[in-house]
């Protein structure tokens, strides 16, 4: 196992234990909400119910998604399983837009063409609205706790749905206490559509951040920094280094670069410097895998001269 992916597997336990718990919790307010919605009446609840349905599937794919990336790599996966994780934040916001979609036109017909509500089960509305709110903020904080810390991009979009389910929970509350208020039904598609404008906006954020990790996206430009001012630290033990180039994949990260070296530095010497390097780099940057290029220096440039190695007889030329 690689030591860049120590810390992302040693979390690996919690990372699936959260993500069944997510599995559990959107199961039952599912339930709970198709039951209310359809006693209710209410296009606003059933949409609740939709999203939570929508969640519950990205939950299950999000639970897979993490056991597959949290694999060693094997022969067919050299660089790991990381960007299982991509993918799945991808197949999430495509349901989280067609379940969107589904909830903006039904609420905009019933929006024209009216719609009924049954008083009698309202007070039971606002207040399974009221829990769903309340388990789905405990919830999504403990996953997103979990997801930062192991870094999963699928986790954290699962933490991210539930977010925008308190959000839309508790409009549809705010929607169904209005009706109860005043008595006019329109409160009920006008928070579906606010509710469904919501979730367009969680499919859009979570699709870009998806898709760069399956583009390769570079490493910040923090953690960037920290590779070159750790490099340039050590400046008067090479000639120079470049073509640094980095990626991410789900939770993980790849670096390589090339290093030139004095032409005439010993092998073994050389080799032991860039495990140096590495060794500083990974203490400062979790889940990375490094790669240096030796190349020796072309040149009696000044930085040999100062190393004294050109200059060495005892070298092995």
């Amino acid at each position: 196992m690689p030591e860049s992916n120590n810390k992302y597997f040693a979390a690996h336990k919690e990372i699936t234990s959260v993500a069944r718990l997510s599995i559990y919790s959107n199961t039952l307010l599912l339930v709970i909400k198709l039951a209310v919605g359809f006693f209710l009446g209410s296009i606003s609840v059933l949409s609740e119910a939709l999203h939570s349905g929508i969640d519950l599937l990205a939950a299950v794919i999000a639970n897979y998604s993490v056991r597959k990336a949290g694999q060693p790599a094997d022969d067919e996966h050299k660089f790991g399983h990381g960007k299982f994780e991509n993918v799945s934040g991808t197949v999430e916001a495509i349901l989280i837009l067609i379940a969107a979609i589904i909830i903006i036109y039904k609420a905009s017909y019933n929006l024209i063409n009216g719609t009924n509500i049954n008083n009698e089960f309202i007070g039971i509305g606002i207040v399974i609205m009221g829990i769903s709110a309340a388990v789905n903020f405990y919830v999504s904080r403990k996953i997103m706790k979990v997801a930062k810390k192991a870094e999963s991009i699928a986790l954290e979009a699962d933490a991210y749905h539930l977010t925008t389910d308190v959000y839309t929970s508790l409009g549809v509350f705010v929607g169904l206490v209005l009706i109860r208020l005043t008595g006019n039904s329109i409160f009920d598609p006008v928070m579906a559509i606010i509710v469904g404008i919501i979730i367009l906006k969680a499919s859009y954020d979570l699709t870009r951040r998806s898709v760069s990790g399956i583009m390769d996206v570079k490493l910040s430009d923090t953690e960037e920094e920290i590779i070159k001012s750790i490099i340039q630290d050590h400046y008067s033990q090479y000639a120079e280094y470049h073509d640094l180039r980095s990626r991410m994949s789900g939770a993980e990260r790849f670096v390589d670069l090339h290093l030139v070296v004095p032409k005439n530095q010993n092998v073994v010497d050389a080799h032991d410097f860039c495990d140096h390097l590495e060794k500083e780099i990974k203490e400062k940057i979790p889940n990375l895998s490094i790669l240096i290029h030796i190349e020796p220096c072309k040149t009696d440039c000044e930085i040999c001269r100062k190393l004294d190695v050109c200059e060495k007889p005892d070298i092995v030329r």
